[in-house]
């Protein structure tokens, strides 16, 4: 079987969403998380809440506290075009 057809994305999520998403996969509430990061976890809140915005100095500090690249915070769910 050398044919396969390209997954197709099945739901939008929002940068908050993202945030919320990876926060919890690594297993931090978001007390533990303003507490790595100092950023209020009020603030987490709103942010996950989609009342904030995120903001790239914020998305350095929370990905670098997830262990994961700023990009996947700001640009949940980028498309890249793969190259037949």
């Amino acid at each position: 079987m050398t044919e396969y057809q390209l997954a197709k994305k099945t739901c939008d999520v929002t940068v908050g969403e993202s945030v919320k998403i990876i926060r919890e996969l690594q297993g931090f509430s978001q007390n533990e998380l303003a507490e790595l990061t100092g950023i209020p976890q009020s603030t987490i809140s709103a942010i996950e809440h989609d009342k904030i915005n995120l903001g790239i100095e914020r998305a350095k500090i929370i990905a670098k506290a997830l262990k994961c690249h700023p990009a996947v915070l700001v640009f949940p769910g980028w498309d890249i075009e793969v190259a037949a």
